[in-house]
C-alpha cells in the first residue's frame, strides 16, 4: 500500500456545507477498496490563480490516503466524471 495526497477543487456553486458530504461520498471508494483515509483537511473557498469554467473561486480540500494504486486511480476517475468537482491532483508521497 502507498500513501497519496489528493487535492480536490469543488465548484463554487456548491454550498460550503455540502462539500464535506461530497468528499465523503468519493472517499467510500478508498475504504471499500481496503485502503485508509489518513486525513481530510477542508481549506474552504479560495481564489483560483486563473478562472476555471469562468469561475474565479473554488472550495479546496486536501486528502491523505493509504491504499493500492488501482483504488486511488478509480477514485480519481470518478471525481473527474463528477460535474461538481472542477479539478483533482493526486500525488504519491514518499515513505
Amino acid at each position: 500500500m502507498r500513501k497519496y495526497e489528493i487535492m480536490v477543487l469543488v465548484d463554487s456553486d456548491v454550498d460550503e456545507r455540502q462539500v464535506p458530504g461530497l468528499i465523503e461520498k468519493h472517499l467510500e471508494v478508498i475504504t471499500n477498496g481496503g485502503g485508509a483515509v489518513d486525513n481530510v483537511d477542508h481549506w474552504g473557498r479560495r481564489k483560483l490563480a486563473y478562472d476555471i469554467n469562468k469561475k474565479p473561486e473554488a472550495s479546496y480540500t486536501v486528502i491523505q490516503v493509504t491504499c493500492e494504486p488501482s483504488v486511488v486511480q478509480e477514485m480519481d476517475r470518478l471525481m473527474t466524471i463528477d460535474e461538481k468537482i472542477v479539478r483533482t491532483k493526486v500525488l504519491r508521497l514518499e515513505k
